[in-house]
């Protein structure tokens, strides 16, 4: 059986959530590789909403292995949080590990992150403010607290007083923080190791035995490709990698194990935070795309900017990616469009024309989209379950960007139910109970 990556193909908040719950149901474990609780994957099943930040969705399946790979950074007071939720829900999550060289979020980077923000102003990244950035800084510069330094108080508490030393000046504002006070974070932390013991582990040696046994793995990224630091709109970006070849690096595993990478995109396009957006609709169309989509982030409640569907990005994204299928979600939410506009090339404001993703950001934050139009359609599509189910147009839309992409669509989400999907190829592993294909 394979190794499968799932990465966002936009700005994150595709539906990678319901994807991933939608393969891991026949897969043995489910990774996430990286980013932080600045992500949120929303899954609905049987009308109950589930909203997770760091747990992988495959925590829905009882006793399904779902880990939390070295490439994560945890804050443990959240991830608590979500064991707790779950448990309130009925739900066993006996099956989560963590990996013990994942890194950890701690107060003084929550801080940091909100004190970066706010004094750039106007200029802001747009972050989620939960510390992400500078966790990964302590990360890359050794001074890092790890998961396993939870289950040794004295270096523990050694680590903490290293890591803080240099923030001293930066932190001066919030040195009366009683978050700051170094036996009080000392004691916070070692209860949560206490909570968590159960469920930290060598997980790179348990990821290695179940491909050496045939298993099927499905690595889970975070956000998405043009959110990426090294391949994103950068500096708006995250402050780690989510595209696929990062699968190996968050969760120690070789590229050769990676046999299949899908690649999630809704059918139009949306972005939270700042940055550039070549096809973003300012206008009523584009409101209208927000209210019929729920455009409202998991993780900040932000509103999301909505715009037509970017097959310039896309492509890229699928280059980047080396994607081998596309999930096509929120095709619903198109219903009703007389019209519908794909970007199949940029304009620059001196008037330059770009038919490739533009490597300067420059150049990209004053591009705009050039469009081909598309029929749209008015039938309700909440109820298809097979592509002869879909209106003529739907399925030229579909195939419009297929063939653009160069990458089939083996996926199309009608609904945010679980079973509002339509196979249009049979995955490697095995199509969920009650899907056709």
């Amino acid at each position: 059986m394979p190794g499968i990556v799932i990465v966002g193909a936009q700005w994150g908040d595709e539906g990678k959530g319901k994807i991933t719950d939608l393969l891991a149901e026949q897969a043995d474990a489910v990774v996430r590789f990286q980013g932080g609780n600045n992500a949120g994957h929303t899954i609905v099943r049987n009308g109950e909403v589930f909203k997770f930040h760091l747990i992988p969705s495959g925590i829905l399946y009882p006793g399904k292995l779902c880990v939390i790979g070295n490439g994560v950074v945890v804050d443990p007071k959240v991830l608590c949080e979500e064991l707790d939720a779950l448990r309130a829900q009925g739900l066993d999550p006996s099956g989560l590990r963590i990996s013990a060289n994942a890194h950890l979020i701690m107060p003084y980077h929550r801080l940091l992150d909100e004190a970066r923000e706010a004094r750039l102003g106007k200029l802001e990244i747009g972050t989620t403010r939960r510390g992400i950035g500078p966790c990964y800084e302590d990360k890359a510069a050794r001074l890092g607290i790890r998961v396993q330094d939870l289950l040794d108080g004295s270096i523990l508490k050694k680590k903490i007083a290293a890591a803080m030393e240099p923030k001293k000046l930066t932190l001066r504002p919030y040195e009366r923080d009683p978050q700051l006070d170094l036996q009080s974070m000392w004691d916070e932390y070692v209860t949560y190791g206490h909570r968590l013991e159960q469920h930290i582990a060598d997980t790179t040696s348990m990821i290695h035995r179940l491909l050496d046994d045939g298993s099927a793995v499905l690595f889970e990224g975070a956000q998405g490709t043009l959110l990426d630091i090294d391949h994103g709109t950068y500096p708006f970006v995250t402050s780690s990698n989510p595209v696929a070849g990062a699968a190996c690096v968050g969760a120690g595993v070789g590229p050769k194990d990676i046999d299949e990478v899908w690649g999630v995109t809704k059918a139009y396009a949306t972005r939270v935070g700042a940055g550039p957006f070549p096809t973003e609709l300012d206008d009523e169309v584009g409101e209208g795309l927000r209210k019929t989509g729920g455009e409202f982030g998991t993780t900040t409640g932000r509103p999301r900017r909505t715009g037509w569907l970017d097959l310039v990005a896309l492509k890229y994204a699928a280059r980047v990616n080396g994607l081998t299928h596309l999930a096509v979600t929120k095709l619903d939410v198109l219903t009703g469009q007389p019209k519908l506009s794909v970007a199949t090339r940029y304009r620059g404001n001196d008037e330059a024309v770009f038919e490739t993703y533009p490597y300067h950001q420059s150049v990209l934050h004053h591009a705009v989209g050039e469009y081909e139009e598309l029929p749209g359609w008015t039938e309700d599509i909440t109820e298809a379950r097979s592509e002869s189910d879909l209106p003529p147009t739907a399925r030229e839309y579909l195939d419009y960007i297929a063939d653009f992409i160069g990458v089939p669509v083996a996926l199309v989400g009608v609904g945010p139910g679980r079973e509002q999907v339509i196979w249009t190829e049979t995955p490697s592993v095995a199509v969920p109970t009650g899907a056709q294909a």
